[in-house]
């Protein structure tokens, strides 16, 4: 049980880790503090949070729980703001979808406080952002990775595995390099893909009318595409390195289908098709293996 939550970033993210807490019970107050009034007043509104603040010390200023959920190009200042504030007891944790930028930033700021800090970032969230869309069964039978610093303590530690999984998350633990290089593969350059892709298509004079001509196939793919820029546009810069690794490997495999095409062999555009038809088939999310588990167990 925690006696304050200061929530720094008032959307989907942290919105949802606070209506989770206080569906779990674990939280007594939560008081948030956002850049904009306007999300500040409806977080209030809808019941996220208790008490809005004017800054992040004030929200910082006695709270036992800290979620940074900003976007990444975000954590440097946020962390500086709450320095001084910081409880040496507090669990201060963050949601980017980048580890090794938010920790230099850590540790460029904090200071002593630096070992209050536990790196995590939960894999789940939606295609559109904001407090409207938070809701306390977000984190529920998704993954959260933590990735701890040296200076990390078992205890804070095990806090912060204890608060994730007592929401529904099934916690792992990965280096900050290796969580950056994984999720550059499986998350920041699909999104790309996914912009990249919609642009082609607008950028061409009969654009809109493909569009338009669009089914099933096109929205699914396209999804993510519709992601907040602001946010995908700091993931992509901060990850840049492993970002660009992975698009080397995907230029590499679509040469091969652009080859196959070319030269007209059927055989092994099949061979490129069903190599990943059987991966993808034989993959499932996190929450497909539980729902199919509680089924076997009943």
């Amino acid at each position: 049980m925690f006696q304050r939550l200061a929530l720094i970033g008032c959307g989907l993210m942290g919105g949802s880790f606070a209506l989770a807490l206080r569906e779990a019970g674990l939280i007594h107050t939560i008081v948030g503090f956002s850049a904009s009034e306007k999300t500040r007043q409806r977080a209030v509104e809808l019941k996220v949070i208790d008490q809005a603040c004017n800054s992040v010390a004030e929200a910082v200023q006695g709270a036992d729980l800290v979620l940074l959920a900003v976007p990444v190009g975000a954590m440097h200042i946020s962390f500086a703001a709450m320095r001084d504030v910081l409880q040496p007891n507090t669990l201060l944790m963050d949601v980017g979808s980048t580890k090794c930028d938010v920790i230099a930033a850590a540790q460029a700021t904090l200071g002593e406080r630096l070992n209050c800090f536990v790196p995590a970032h939960p894999i789940a969230g939606k295609e559109v952002a904001g407090i409207e869309h938070a809701e306390a069964s977000l984190y529920k039978e998704r993954r959260t990775i933590l990735t701890p610093l040296p200076t990390t303590g078992i205890h804070r530690l095990q806090a912060a595995h204890d608060v994730w999984t007592a929401i529904g998350s099934h916690v792992s633990t990965l280096t900050p390099e290796a969580h950056d290089a994984t999720f550059a593969a499986v998350s920041h350059l699909p999104h790309m893909l996914a912009f990249a892709a919609v642009n082609a298509i607008t950028a061409q004079p009969q654009g809109a009318a493909f569009l338009d001509m669009a089914g099933p196939g096109f929205r699914d793919f396209s999804r993510i595409a519709a992601s907040d820029a602001s946010v995908w546009r700091d993931i992509l810069s901060a990850n840049h390195a492993e970002v660009l690794t992975q698009v080397a490997h995907f230029r590499a495999s679509l040469d091969q289908f652009e080859t196959a095409l070319k030269s007209g062999d059927t055989a092994a555009l099949q061979h490129l098709i069903q190599q990943a038809s059987d991966t993808r088939s034989a993959w499932s999310l996190l929450a497909d293996n539980a729902c199919n588990q509680a089924s076997e167990d009943k």
